[in-house]
């Protein structure tokens, strides 16, 4: 059984950025969000260990990180497109 879930997770993270290079900036948000609320949920149970609720953590603050990377990137795409109209 876990060699199978190994095998699985395997294939997740080979396949996860091909399908994260296809999705608009927009889905990614939306991910993000709902990512998010998991996490927030799972902390408001208080049922998982510390270093599960540390690990999300560290993702939400990599999600946050990217997500405003993303949004600098955009506006700085923007800018310049107004400045060379």
């Amino acid at each position: 059984m876990k060699t199978t879930q190994t095998l699985l997770l395997l294939l997740a993270l080979l396949a996860a950025p091909r399908f994260a290079a296809a999705q608009s900036d927009a889905a990614k948000d939306v991910d993000d969000k709902v990512k998010d609320a998991v996490d927030t949920t799972k902390d408001k149970l208080g049922t998982d260990s510390g270093t599960e609720k540390a690990g999300r953590h560290v993702d939400r603050a990599v999600r946050t990180v990217k997500h405003k990377a993303r949004h600098a990137k955009n506006a700085v795409k923007e800018e310049i497109h107004d400045a060379t109209r």
